[in-house]
């Protein structure tokens, strides 16, 4: 303290957030949406179409986050992919769900429009990220493109592709680590 001033809190570490939130931290939840939940919304408007949808799910992973924060492990990816990788799930189980299939159909022309050019920040991730697709055979290339891009489940890219599921299963599975290799540069 100088002159009767605090210092202001030093800023934590994604991962710093995660943990202090796994120790039932309401701070830590509220810097975390703080950081994400723009990005999030971008995700889940961008699968689902609809704002209202979206932010239902963004809410659900939040609470989601909150009692799984002990299940985060850096090893495996930053802070930003674990809940992206949440807020995607989500809106593809919302997708699949039989309350979804009664609604209209998905615009699927209305979501390519949804962009995050607007997201600075994604720049640089998205060079990487293209440069990582562009490395793998086009077999699993296809696989990864419908299904994060596109929303497709594995049956619907086994369908699309005239493929067995299986099929599309093992060429996620060896196209995600591919990425997972390229993306992460060998930190493990």
């Amino acid at each position: 303290m100088w002159l009767g001033v605090t210092s202001p809190p030093l800023e934590l570490s994604d991962a710093a957030l995660v943990a202090a939130l796994a120790g039932g931290d309401h701070t830590a939840l509220g810097e975390l949406y703080d950081r994400y939940s723009q990005l999030l919304m971008a995700v889940g408007v961008q699968r689902l179409g609809d704002r209202r949808d979206a932010e239902e799910v963004l809410h659900d992973v939040f609470v989601e986050a909150w009692r799984n924060a002990d299940s985060y492990d850096d090893q495996r990816g930053t802070v930003r992919a674990w809940l992206v990788t949440r807020m995607h799930s989500r809106s593809l189980d919302r997708r699949r769900s039989p309350a979804w299939s009664r609604r209209a159909p998905y615009d699927e022309a209305r979501a390519e429009r949804i962009s995050f050019d607007d997201d600075p920040s994604l720049v640089v991730d998205r060079g990487r990220v293209q440069a990582a697709l562009a490395e793998l055979p086009g077999e699993q290339r296809q696989v990864v493109e419908l299904s994060y891009f596109s929303g497709l489940s594995s049956s619907e890219i086994a369908e699309r592709e005239d493929v067995p599921v299986g099929t599309v299963k093992s060429r996620t599975a060896a196209a995600l680590g591919k990425l997972r290799a390229g993306l992460l540069g060998g930190r493990r």
